[in-house]
């Protein structure tokens, strides 16, 4: 398996090794009603799409809330069947979508001995204006290291 982005000036990636196999861990990153379980940064708070699982192409939406609330919909761009999973995240709003979105959040799972190792990351390579997102960058890896340590609570309890 390709080891896929490593952290650059538009990519932020964290890895955690959990105890499950990829197969557990990649059936909760597929169905997006379980997002807000995940979510390390408290700002998922629901799926109006409900508890589906997810495939190439799929669109979904999210409810959002930083401060204020708002909507996300996203499209999975990336898929391999326990392997790998990503989606790219934009306003359903037209014309926010033209000033804000176009991140991606990227997992991959790569099995080892005893469970899999697991890499969230953060691709901003895509985003409409990268200056307006690019500050929230440690924020994000402390977030996203904290939804990795829910996502190992989750598929090991």
């Amino acid at each position: 398996m390709s080891t896929g982005p490593t952290s650059t000036k538009d990519v932020e990636t964290v890895e955690r090794f959990i105890a499950a196999p990829a197969e557990k861990i990649f059936d909760l990153l597929a169905d997006p009603s379980r997002h807000r379980d995940i979510d390390g940064s408290g700002t998922v708070k629901a799926s109006p799409d409900g508890s589906r699982r997810l495939a190439l192409g799929d669109r979904f939406g999210m409810d959002m809330k930083m401060g204020i609330g708002y909507s996300m919909v996203s499209t999975v761009i990336e898929f391999d069947e326990n392997r790998r999973i990503a989606w790219q995240s934009t306003s359903p709003i037209k014309v926010l979508g033209l000033v804000v979105g176009g991140r991606i959040w990227r997992y991959e799972l790569e099995p080892t001995e005893g469970g899999t190792l697991v890499r969230e990351s953060w691709d901003v390579s895509q985003e409409r204006i990268k200056a307006m997102v690019r500050p929230m960058r440690a924020k994000t890896r402390e977030n996203m290291e904290k939804t990795l340590a829910r996502i190992e609570e989750l598929v090991t309890a």
